[in-house]
């Protein structure tokens, strides 16, 4: 990574603070602490009553309690971010990115009150927070622009209409906000009222406006976003372009800079239209500019996130500029250090979210502990993360939960960096998609340069698979089960051997699938161990003894003459093991009675704590396997709740607008006999 420039030199019109509050939460906040107390600055944190225990809280200078879990009533609540900032004498305010960082209001609140906002004023803001506003203003300044609809009128009729004119496929978008949230595809034209309402409902219950926009949809597509900074002397300078194409339900999981696919002209181009957006609307600070570029390499004006984004680590990597530092100083009234012929790329960055999601059941957002939190480290590597051992993952906020960013000399040496550093971070206890962005950088369009915005859903189409163990891993995770089962209690299953050999039986059960094991202890550490119908192992633990070190998870095992390392825990009756890649979760079937398949029983619970947004069924009436029973919304986005079985609906355990806790029952279904 080049050499990271924090501080420089400040002009004479300076706007002086010296506490910096910083109004959110996890990595960013952390992020943002980092670099102000490097700086000189002190910090505060505000937290909500779910993230009391979270590192940034006690990474802070000071802290405050703004509210319960609820964003609204917490991260969201702006008199009770103006209290903060009163309690605890900050004159300066940090939004990170999401919650109120895109919001004028708030920015206009701290102005008011005679606080900093490091943000652009809120005029850029309030022109760049509509979709609709950001397209005319964009036109007017001569930006490249997708042909779509953007007026006032929101009525169906208006909107199917100007769909029409428009032609398939195109894209519904909420007006304000993004992530991918109030967005939907709609290839025909029977899909598309189910289309605006599903993501007019989402737009207003994510940012509080139903206001839609369509657009011709660019397919095949990549999307390329352009890092602009300006300041408050008239200077606008842009730092390159980011590549975010791999994404699924329009959000971003793999980024990367510079793109493979722009050349030194386009660059020039995008750039020259992204620094005519920021000075079109007065914009000062961080800002991101996001086209869609296509196979000609002809490019259309997406939106601008008037804020720092998620994947600005990337920029930081092959720039060498600290863009927390450069806000701040351009907060306090500096110019930028550089002028745009200053700017050298030089080498390769990609960051991979992770997030707590199954890829495997749909990229449902995921809750738990995270029994074991371990980043990677490394010539190259970088993690930005809000985690710790002991922490819990809630449904209250966004399920990503870490960035792991590689930097190289080149792209292939960022790539093979990045996968050696999700294969070596361990995250024991929390579903995660660590081996989906694995398979992600593996794939050979990705490896080529070649992946567009349609890269998730040919690579993986009909959805990424759960990871099945081989053989020689079921061996180890039973020699693991049966050496920590039989440490942390007496009683464990065994019988005796005319050979006189100690035995252990296990029924060890990874998802769906059942494997009968029988472990044989040999010798000191050595085990032989058949896996019923599926062949016999020789496993060697190596340094096991780290077992009963606190702290310590890892082990040396040897799998068929095969050494390699593994992190193992076992959390009462389960097992965790990671595997490279592979994450490995089993229980011992022996011990309780088997599971039965979620919903198979006509009984459908809630995946995860959240708010009833529709409830589509009633007592009495028939639905067939995969009709949808209602929608639940957790973690930001809508869930579609479904059954397996037809049936009749017996029990509705729920209601419109309702709270429910993770794995409450909210619909029975009386199966159909069978026949």
């Amino acid at each position: 990574m080049q050499q990271i420039s924090h501080r420089y030199p400040h002009s004479t019109e300076e706007t002086m603070f010296d506490k910096l509050l910083i109004a959110n939460r996890g990595e960013i906040a952390r992020r943002v602490i980092r670099t102000a107390r490097a700086l000189g600055y002190r910090t505060v944190a505000v937290y909500s009553e779910a993230d009391a225990l979270s590192p940034h809280v006690r990474e802070a200078d000071e802290a405050i309690c703004i509210g319960p879990a609820a964003s609204s009533e917490s991260y969201l609540n702006v008199d009770r971010i103006l209290d903060a900032c009163k309690r605890t004498g900050a004159t300066a305010v940090h939004p990170g990115y999401g919650f109120l960082s895109e919001n004028a209001d708030f920015a206009r609140a701290l102005e008011q009150a005679g606080l900093v906002f490091v943000g652009p004023p809120a005029s850029a803001i309030d022109a760049m927070g509509s979709k609709m506003e950001a397209k005319r203003r964009m036109v007017e300044a001569g930006v490249p622009c997708v042909p779509g609809y953007h007026g006032e009128d929101q009525s169906d009729e208006a909107l199917s209409t100007a769909a029409a004119s428009i032609g398939y496929p195109l894209m519904v978008k909420a007006s304000a906000g993004g992530g991918g949230r109030g967005m939907r595809l709609v290839h025909e034209e029977s899909a598309l009222m189910d289309a605006i309402a599903s993501a007019r409902s989402e737009a207003v219950s994510a940012f509080g406006s139903g206001k839609l926009l369509l657009e011709r949809a660019v397919m095949q597509a990549r999307h390329v976003e352009i890092q602009v900074f300006a300041d408050t002397h008239g200077n606008a300078i842009h730092l390159g372009e980011r590549d975010c194409s791999i994404q699924r339900r329009h959000q971003k999981v793999v980024e990367e800079a510079p793109s493979p696919a722009v050349t030194p002209e386009i660059r020039e181009q995008m750039g020259a239209a992204a620094t005519a957006a920021a000075r079109a609307i007065g914009y000062v600070g961080a800002g991101t500019v996001e086209f869609l570029l296509d196979a000609s390499g002809e490019f259309y004006f997406l939106e601008m996130n008037t804020r720092l984004q998620v994947e600005h680590p990337v920029t930081e990597c092959i720039t060498g500029f600290d863009l927390v530092a450069w806000q701040l100083d351009v907060a306090s009234g500096a110019p930028l250090p550089v002028t745009q012929a200053e700017v050298v790329l030089e080498g390769h960055a990609i960051e991979a979210r992770l997030y707590a999601e199954d890829p495997a059941g749909g990229f449902l957002p995921q809750t738990g502990d995270v029994l074991r939190w371990t980043p990677a480290t490394g010539e190259g590597v970088r993690v930005d993360d809000g985690l710790e051992s002991g922490m819990s993952i809630t449904p209250h906020y966004d399920p990503m939960i870490a960035k792991i960013i590689a930097y190289g000399a080149n792209r292939e040496v960022a790539r093979r960096r990045l996968i050696r550093a999700l294969e070596d971070t361990v995250i024991l206890g929390a579903t995660t998609n660590r081996k989906f962005l694995v398979d992600c950088l593996r794939h050979a369009a990705f490896a080529s340069g070649d992946a567009t915005t349609g890269f998730i859903a040919s690579a993986f189409e009909g959805g990424p698979e759960a990871p099945t163990p081989t053989s020689a891993s079921v061996a180890l995770c039973g020699v693991l089960m049966a050496r920590l089962r039989g440490s942390a209690e007496a009683g464990v299953t065994k019988m005796w051997s005319s050979t006189g050999r100690a035995e252990s039986l296990l029924r060890l059960e990874f998802g769906s699938e059942l494997y009968d094991v029988r472990v044989s202890r040999c010798g000191e550490d050595h085990y032989e161990v058949e896996v019923e119908n599926h062949g016999q192992h020789a496993v060697r633990l190596l340094s096991f003894d780290l077992f009963d070190v606190p702290g310590k998870t890892g082990a040396r095992v040897e799998v068929d003459g095969l050494q390699r390392d593994v992190d193992v825990l076992l959390d009462g009756a389960t097992l965790y093991v990671r595997e490279g890649a592979n994450d490995w979760v089993t229980e011992d079937a022996l011990r309780r009675p088997r599971r039965v398949e979620p919903g198979a029983d006509g009984r459908i619970l809630a995946p995860m704590t959240g708010k009833i947004l529709q409830v589509e069924v009633a007592l009495g009436d028939r639905v067939e396997p995969g009709q949808r029973l209602g929608v639940l919304e957790a973690m930001k986005m809508e869930h579609n709740l479904t059954t397996p079985v037809a049936g009749e609906v017996m029990e509705v355990g729920c209601k419109t607008g309702e709270q429910v806790s993770a794995k409450v029952l909210l619909f029975r279904i009386e199966p159909d006999a069978a026949e």
